[in-house]
């Protein structure tokens, strides 16, 4: 496959950073223009369409990268930006990404990475749109929306649907909060292969059942011999996505001291395996999920502030099923047609009496509890029914519905 070019404009008051960067991208392949400031960058990008990618410094005398990325955005909204830092300055880089800037390089350069941040960037820029994650269709006669394998057609949904197309090809970590069985992995999941990590793997980790010492293991891997049952090398969950994308589902039960090495390695893109001193480089999505109150975590001393902030660079919050009783018919006609076949039933649908039975439900368990419920009653149909009736759900849900 033949290497994507693009144009690239640098923009930087110290020469001998605009220096570095035209030669590494230029040998890259990439056509390259720099600017000493903003204002000389605005002039170049309004007189040259083709730019592909904006390479910005964070402070620079008069406007500042900010201003420049904003400024920028409102002429071309689908220009990747790329803000360049230093350490002591990267929350503010991370705060640029909240205002649409792709990723951030840190100073000193790595040009390995500097070479990685521009293929991305490239890559969103020439994403085929005519695969959109985010397609509109019908079930039983009403609108839906599918994301990925997420439906929805409430407002609360459609809205983090929203935010799945608005921030899928960027590298800032995500965090996804909600009640237990909301769907928070089906929609890492969607943010995923509808990104341009897409052909790159989608590595979940489920914090929540492992000790401190296997979890360092699961997410960094571990050297022969590094601890007792360690009989061999092993690649960690972050070497595996690499490129890709690694979701950690409840993040809020890892210990404190897996908490201080993922910062580091969200901070420098860089780890050893337990064990081992060797430095490895990622270049990995982060998403991490929560059904916890990490603030009062945060107060109460059980998960580090630093990393809270790290995580949440973006935030996407999923409604509770009792909040959105509207996509309730779509989701069973969904799960019909899953289960259905596999238990060789020609069930099809649900009755009207049961969709106000489930409809009424407070469905403590969620998305998660009615999938349940809908495969339950498939394999307890007769083999004739063509629906789901009543008789067919459990005597405790009937009873709590019809109480509410």
């Amino acid at each position: 496959m033949s290497k994507k070019t693009g144009s690239i404009l640098v923009v930087d008051d110290e020469p001998n950073i605009r220096r570095v960067l035209e030669a590494v991208l230029s040998k890259e392949g990439h056509k390259v223009k720099t600017a000493e400031n903003a204002a000389k960058a605005q002039q170049i990008l309004a007189g040259d369409g083709s730019i592909d990618v904006l390479i910005t410094d964070l402070i620079m005398p008069g406007m500042n990268g900010v201003e420049l990325l904003q400024a920028a955005k409102e002429t071309d909204p689908h220009l990747a930006v790329v803000m360049i830092t230093a350490h002591g300055t990267i929350k503010s880089a991370v705060d640029a990404m909240k205002l649409g800037a792709l990723d951030y390089i840190t100073k000193p350069f790595d040009l390995d990475e500097i070479k990685q941040v521009v293929r991305n960037a490239l890559d969103r820029k020439n994403l085929d749109r005519t695969k959109p994650s985010v397609r509109a269709g019908t079930s039983r006669g009403c609108s839906v929306v599918r994301c990925n394998d997420m439906i929805g057609s409430s407002p609360s949904m459609l809205e983090v649907f929203r935010m799945v197309e608005r921030v899928k090809d960027s590298r800032a970590s995500v965090l996804i909060r909600g009640e237990s069985g909301t769907g928070k992995e089906g929609i890492a999941r969607a943010l995923h292969f509808s990104s341009i990590r897409a052909d790159k793997a989608f590595v979940p980790v489920a914090c929540v059942a492992l000790s401190e010492q296997l979890l360092q293991s699961e997410l960094f891997g571990h050297e022969k011999g590094s601890f007792t049952g360690a009989i061999n090398q092993k690649k960690g969950r972050f070497e595996i996505a690499n490129h890709g994308t690694l979701f950690l589902d409840e993040i809020g039960d890892i210990p404190p001291t897996v908490q201080m090495m993922l910062l580091r390695v969200i901070q420098e893109r860089e780890f050893e395996r337990v064990g081992g001193s060797e430095t490895i480089k990622v270049d990995v999505r982060l998403v991490a999920a929560t059904n916890q109150n990490l603030e009062k975590l945060v107060e109460e001393g059980k998960f580090r502030e630093d990393l809270f902030y790290r995580l949440q660079v973006i935030t996407i919050h999923m409604p509770p099923l009792r909040e959105r009783t509207e996509d309730i018919p779509a989701l069973v006609e969904h799960f019909v047609a899953k289960y259905a076949p596999d238990n060789h039933k020609r069930i099809e649908f649900a009755d009207a009496e049961t969709l106000e039975l489930l409809t009424h439900y407070r469905w403590p368990g969620n998305v998660r509890e009615l999938e349940n419920t809908i495969e339950r009653a498939i394999v307890l149909a007769e083999p004739d029914a063509k629906l789901i009736t009543p008789d067919l759900l459990p005597p405790e849900l009937r009873a709590a519905a019809v109480k509410a």
